[in-house]
């Protein structure tokens, strides 16, 4: 049951044109300009390849799209078509529901790693091998901690809200949310801050893993931390309808 509900979640998402676009053409465009265009300051130091520093933040705005973005904004029309009072009243558990949708967008997360690491790689990327373990796990605590936050905002609000403010949310976490620009070039606390964000420990924990060959615990804690409290206000605040 999960696996099939997981498939058909997956597949809807796949053949939404507006979805594809949100998790992969626009990341995409992004790593192509970001890479060949030096426009914006990333932090990196001289002699760096800038696509060693330009692909693990693009794979954080990945995650996010698909996991946050994406999935918030279908769970609200999800409920507004009647679509999850129709699923509820099935055999499926609501545990299942959750949980479909998450290894839905654990799937999608993978295909677009391997599409813009394909991309990256043809750009010359070349991610540390001491780090791919470190930056796996921080995929999969990434993809749960937005999922997670998704499912609050898609759960809570009507859909035209959740459209407007998921769409604005990823603007904002985009250019200051540590994705576009390091929280190293950000001034003072605001860089700390953007650190414990979703999308700044996020983006900072693989460049530090995939350019650095570095784990350090902070960014699993902070991400496990949005996870757990996002995943426990939602369970009080979705409705069916």
């Amino acid at each position: 049951m999960l696996l099939t509900h997981a498939r058909v979640e997956t597949a809807l998402t796949l053949r939404h044109g507006e979805q594809v676009l949100l998790t992969l053409l626009i990341p995409l465009a992004l790593l192509v300009g970001l890479t060949l265009l030096d426009v914006l300051p990333l932090g990196a130091p001289d002699g760096a390849a800038r696509v060693d520093w330009v692909a693990p933040r693009i794979l954080a705005l990945a995650v996010m799209s698909s996991a946050f973005t994406g999935q918030a904004i279908a769970l609200g029309f999800d409920r507004r078509y009647g679509v999850l009072k129709r699923l509820a009243a099935t055999a499926l558990p609501r545990w299942l529901l959750v949980a479909g949708r998450l290894l839905a967008a654990l799937v999608v997360v993978v295909l677009q790693v391997a599409v813009l690491g394909g991309v990256a790689a043809l750009l010359g990327w070349s991610p540390s091998a001491s780090g791919l373990l470190a930056g796996a796990v921080l995929l999969v605590v990434g993809t749960l901690a937005f999922g997670a936050l998704g499912v609050l905002l898609g759960g809570a609000l009507r859909a035209e809200a959740v459209l407007a403010l998921a769409n604005i949310v990823w603007f904002v976490l985009l250019l200051a949310g540590g994705i576009l620009l390091a929280p190293a070039a950000l001034p003072g606390v605001v860089g700390d801050l953007v650190r414990l964000l979703p999308s700044g420990a996020l983006a900072e924990g693989l460049r530090a893993a995939l350019t650095d060959g570095a784990f350090t615990p902070a960014p699993v804690l902070v991400l496990l931390a949005w996870a757990v409290a996002a995943g426990a206000l939602a369970t009080r605040t979705t409705r069916l309808a």
